[in-house]
């Protein structure tokens, strides 16, 4: 978090990512090079940019695939003393098609694998705080509802 002192606001770090299921409905989670959990397909925003827009060019960077984004599925308040604060969204990827995933070309500075996983397991898979912000977005898309979470926690 960047914050100026005359001002005292939070300026928090901004990240977009995308879901992107399979016809079992399975969640598609990525494998970073530089992190030990896995993930899904996203990263920080640009200046200038939309979080929409840097979905989209992460998904591109990241598995060398564009296809659509679709809806925000959710929006989460993560403040961390050791991270700095952050907002997160999450936008709904829908079907990732076979002809998308026959094109997945991994950025391999970035990535190492991908797998589809049952959204039951994904605590299993990563950390806490996304394994709920990823179990809110699919109740998000389920529903057609959008979330607002703080901590991957749902606020009402």
């Amino acid at each position: 978090m960047t914050t100026d002192p005359a001002d005292g606001f939070a300026r928090p770090y901004a990240a977009a990512g995308v879901l992107f299921f399979d016809e079992q409905d399975r969640v598609l989670l990525v494998v970073p090079t530089y992190k030990s959990y896995q993930d899904i397909p996203g990263g920080y925003i640009e200046r200038g940019e939309t979080p929409k827009e840097a979905a989209a060019r992460e998904v591109r960077e990241e598995l060398g695939i564009t296809p659509p984004i679709g809806r925000l599925l959710v929006a989460d308040w993560a403040p961390s003393r050791a991270e700095g604060d952050k907002v997160l969204f999450i936008f709904d990827g829908g079907l990732l098609t076979a002809e998308h995933r026959d094109k997945i070309e991994l950025a391999p500075d970035e990535l190492s694998g991908y797998g589809f996983h049952d959204v039951a397991r994904v605590h299993d898979l990563t950390i806490p705080r996304l394994a709920r912000r990823i179990v809110h977005a699919c109740a998000a898309r389920r529903d057609g509802g959008t979330r607002y979470l703080e901590h991957g926690e749902a606020v009402s």
